[in-house]
């Protein structure tokens, strides 16, 4: 449960006390009716007063059993396994919720406020809670002198007990220090290196995310990019969180521009029917058929006349369309395939049975309205913005159409609880009238189902202007990779790693280096924000960087393999030695480790991955400073082992699980060798 659900419980509580309080006090007052004044009551209003009492009881009888299954892991400690790694700020923000409610019940509904310390500041403490200020405050409005230091004692006392915490201290003005304890820290890391990364426990949903949608026809280009690479990795987390997920491709294959494409392809290739056209370059093609459309009148009749066809399904005109779908999805698979994505194609046509059905629906429910020939519906009762054409003049449908026709598919449908947009800024405008329609419309209910525009920035040239190629033209995804591919290769051939490694290591790396850069270079800024592609910055081995993050994580899993020890099973090393964190660089890592859970859910709730990109370069230097500073192996001058810190060892494979896990939510592939 988070922390806001459980203030919300704990609200409700206090609640069913306060009304079982009123209700015991109507019982005992009619339990001191005086007896003679219940000898003058009549026979009937004797039997009323005696029904109303046996009511009374009866209800608060239910609102006890409500309060004790209400209280359940709600004493003085809260239910936490001390070998799982776990959300330390949510079990945090409950174990003061339960505070401040016994210390303070006026303000039981107050929502604990819980924060990390910074590393520089780690003689405070781990964690703070800081919520003595605000309630200090409330004191004063209702009259009462209370200092904040004296309020944070108080939540201190009544603070349950917990496997995680070793100790508490009020500071400063009025902050609850909390110290983690280390035997909790050795137990979940421990566990962790018998078991694998788990994830933390959260309500599982169904979810859909539309991610990607590129045009038939039409090259993947660098516009597609972020759309692609932050809808991939949202889904991974989302997977990685157990949620059942579906990844959906709202691909552009239906519309006017299909005329023109069918008319051109039976110019070009009149014998279609029976042999797959040979269409090298989709690009060019569809070049070719706008430039006759635009010129051509005779062509543009063909060209309209072709839409209707295939609106009606006439099978040469099928046949044409599906002929030119399956030369742009052999063209968008190769792109998935090395970038490493996984999608379900369902296109614009797949939703036009349903454009009829929902325009139906619409009509039936009187929210269309007609307005110079079109049929438009408003997206609330304020009928004020840019009205969705749910119906152009001459009949066709629109975007607005296909996407009221595709939500109300995925709620009703495919029963889904969650729907995520990835789709850039410049279209929050529609997606907000979108989802006002839907809700409008009963589509969409708020309090059943939620619904997210995952908008992102642009990507900038190094001039800070749009990406462009040299010539002004759109950037090809495919031209973009296969330059990420040339620099990486590069840079491996100046750091001599073709000498040392065999083709096959060097071609895993190559492709590691220059797909994990692009995908991080996108992943690790904040998407809401634009940012500037280049490769020289994105190639640095310095830095919050792919390329410095895969080179870390290969020194840290080589550690064990070099140490000359066996750690190929990992429960029979545990089954031996034991973590120690006796050194404070090695509690110091213990505890970045730890915080993986707080960061993923953070990330889930927010639909953000730079967290996570800077929570991978915060373990890899928090591993550099316990690397430095605590010998793993010691040699003599020679270079002979002459000692194994199996402790030490054990928290580098634990860093490496932690870095896997996240690499792999990121869409980076590390190699073992680079």
């Amino acid at each position: 449960m988070s922390g806001s659900a459980f203030n919300a419980e704990l609200l409700k509580l206090r609640e069913l006390e306060r009304v079982t309080g009123e209700l015991n006090a109507q019982i005992q007052s009619t339990r001191k009716v005086d007896n003679a004044l219940l000898e003058n009551l009549s026979d009937d209003e004797l039997t009323k007063l005696q029904i109303e009492n046996t009511k009374l009881k009866h209800r608060l009888a239910i609102l006890k059993q409500s309060i004790g299954e209400e209280t359940k892991g709600t004493g003085d400690d809260v239910a936490v396994n001390s070998d799982e790694i776990i959300s330390i700020t949510e079990h945090l923000e409950k174990l003061f919720a339960i505070a401040i409610a016994k210390a303070y019940p006026q303000y039981s509904d107050t929502a604990a406020v819980v924060a990390p310390v910074g590393n520089a500041s780690a003689k405070f403490g781990d964690y703070q809670c800081n919520n003595a200020m605000g309630l200090a405050k409330k004191f004063k409005e209702a009259g009462i002198n209370k200092p904040p230091r004296e309020i944070a004692t108080e939540i201190q006392k009544h603070c349950p007990s917990s496997p995680l915490i070793d100790k508490l201290e009020v500071a400063g003005a009025g902050f609850v220090n909390v110290f983690l304890n280390k035997d909790y820290a050795v137990g979940a890391l421990s566990n962790l290196l018998r078991k694998g990364v788990k994830p933390p426990r959260v309500p599982k949903k169904r979810i859909l995310i539309d991610f990607s949608s590129p045009n038939i026809a039409k090259q993947m280009h660098v516009g597609h990019l972020r759309s692609t690479i932050i809808g991939e990795s949202i889904s991974r987390l989302l997977e990685f969180l157990e949620h059942d997920v579906l990844r959906i491709n709202h691909l552009g294959d239906w519309g006017t521009q299909f005329g023109m494409l069918i008319a051109h392809l039976e110019d070009c290739f009149p014998n279609f029917l029976n042999e797959s056209p040979p269409i090298g370059d989709l690009q060019a093609f569809y070049k070719e058929s706008k430039k006759r459309f635009d010129e051509d009148e005779e062509f543009k009749k063909r060209a309209y006349n072709r839409v209707v066809t295939l609106q009606s399904g006439e099978p040469n005109s099928i046949k044409a369309w599906q002929q030119i779908c399956d030369v742009s999805r052999i063209e968008f698979q190769s792109i998935y395939d090395r970038l490493d994505v996984k999608i379900t194609e369902r296109g614009e046509s797949f939703y036009q049975s349903r454009m009829l059905s929902v325009v139906e629906f619409l009509r039936n429910n009187n929210l269309l309205e007609l307005d110079e020939g079109r049929e438009i519906m408003w997206p609330d009762d304020t009928k004020t913005g840019i009205p969705l054409t749910i119906v152009k003049s001459d009949g066709g449908f629109t975007y607005d159409t296909s996407d009221m026709a595709a939500i109300r598919h995925r709620i009703e449908e495919e029963k889904v609880d969650w729907i995520i947009y990835v789709v850039d800024s410049g279209q929050s405008t529609h997606f907000k009238a979108i989802f006002k329609a839907a809700k409008r419309s009963g589509i969409l209910d708020p309090d059943s189902h939620r619904v997210d525009h995952v908008n992102f920035g642009l990507v900038l040239g190094e001039d800070g202007k749009k990406f462009k190629t040299r010539s002004g033209d759109t950037v090809k995804l495919s031209d973009l990779l296969d330059e990420g591919l040339k620099r990486s290769m590069d840079q491996l051939r100046e750091r001599g790693r073709d000498q040392v490694l065999s083709p096959e290591e060097l071609r895993a790396a190559q492709e590691s280096v220059a797909y994990g850069c692009i995908k991080y270079t996108d992943l690790c800024h904040n998407r809401i924000s634009d940012y500037v592609f280049s490769f020289d910055k994105m190639l640095e081995d310095r830095g919050n960087t792919a390329v410095y993050l895969l080179y870390a994580y290969t020194r840290i899993c080589s550690i064990a393999r070099n140490s000359g020890a066996d750690f190929s099973d990992l429960n029979k090393v545990l089954d031996t030695f034991n973590i120690t964190l006796e050194h404070e660089k090695e509690w110091k890592l213990a505890k970045t480790l730890l915080k993986l859970n707080d960061i993923l859910i953070k990330c889930a709730k927010d639909l953000l991955l730079h967290f996570l990109c800077e929570f991978c370069y915060e373990v890899c230097t928090v591993f550099t400073e316990f690397y430095d500073n605590c010998y793993c192996i010691e040699k003599d001058k020679s270079g002979k082992i002459l000692k194994v810190n199996h402790s030490r060892i054990l928290m580098c494979e634990a860093t490496a699980a932690v870095l896997r896990q996240c690499f792999a939510i990121l869409g980076l592939k590390p190699v073992n060798k680079i």
